[in-house]
């Protein structure tokens, strides 16, 4: 079993949700994205994904497409972002972490050598924004060879029709983007989310994650109340880029800042279906 489907499967034996905290990889510089890594296991983070700084990240808002910037300024690669994940590796065997990014730098690093070492370094599985279910033939021979789940993004506009086709051969879970658009822009209601979640489990057995809007305690609970996992981003890079001084660099307690959200957003989560 994998690190992504034991965790879920421990979850539900526990009666409750998923927290996924998102970090974009060397934002603002490798020492800071690291320590946010370290430390969001112990803050609460159930399952972790890592964000892949890109050049045209063409799904994500202002706030993560800043995020990026800054990463790629302080050297940011995909092969650094790999080198993160066997750092996080020695000390921690248990929590998944999940590689979100576009796919033109995994075609530049060459998707089986990508693939096999992705695996062997510790990522459990992927979310490829811009690879769609027609092309995804690209990773999924390699990815699964290695072991790696390839997480599906399924949308508002996603019809019944082609739910199946977006779904046939997805693994880990599925990625409910909750609103139409970029990133932290909007979030959707609760009442949009009970309506959407369940014609999504009409289709596969995974579990779901909830993302792309989740920015309170309060609305993470709400996810987790409807789907099995909330997923954070935009509103902890946020908090991140609010604790930079003007240079742009990493004051004393951005980290310790940013883990206190996890922990209160982990603590939404706990007390949502109490």
């Amino acid at each position: 079993m994998s690190r992504i489907a034991a965790r879920f499967a421990e979850l539900k034996q526990a009666g409750r949700g998923a927290l996924i905290p998102f970090v974009e990889a060397w934002d603002p510089d490798q020492a800071t994205s690291m320590a946010l890594l370290r430390g969001m296991p112990e803050a609460g983070a159930d399952l972790i994904e890592i964000g892949v700084p890109f050049t045209d990240p063409m799904a994500d808002g202002p706030t993560i497409q800043a995020a990026g910037k800054r990463a790629l300024k302080a050297g940011a690669t995909l092969a650094r972002t790999l080198a993160m994940v066997g750092e996080f590796r020695r000390e921690d065997s248990a929590t998944p972490v999940i590689l979100m990014g576009y796919l033109n730098p995994i075609l530049s690093y060459g998707e089986r050598r990508f693939c096999r070492d992705a695996a062997e370094i510790g990522v459990d599985g992927l979310i490829i924004v811009d690879l769609p279910s027609e092309e995804a033939g690209l990773l999924a021979g390699d990815a699964e060879q290695n072991g790696l789940d390839i997480i599906r993004l399924v949308a508002p506009t996603t019809d019944d029709a082609r739910l199946p086709k977006v779904l046939n051969g997805s693994s880990g879970f599925v990625y409910y983007v909750s609103i139409t658009g970029i990133t932290g822009t909007r979030s959707a209601s609760s009442e949009a989310l009970a309506a959407a979640i369940p014609r999504v489990r009409r289709v596969t057995d995974l579990p779901i994650a909830i993302g792309f809007g989740v920015r309170s305690p309060e609305q993470a609970a709400d996810a987790v109340r409807t789907a099995d996992a909330a997923v954070v981003a935009s509103a902890l890079i946020e908090t991140l880029a609010a604790s930079l001084d003007e240079a742009g660099r990493a004051r004393p307690d951005t980290v310790a800042r940013v883990l206190e959200q996890v922990s209160s957003l982990a603590e939404g989560v706990r007390r949502a279906r109490r």
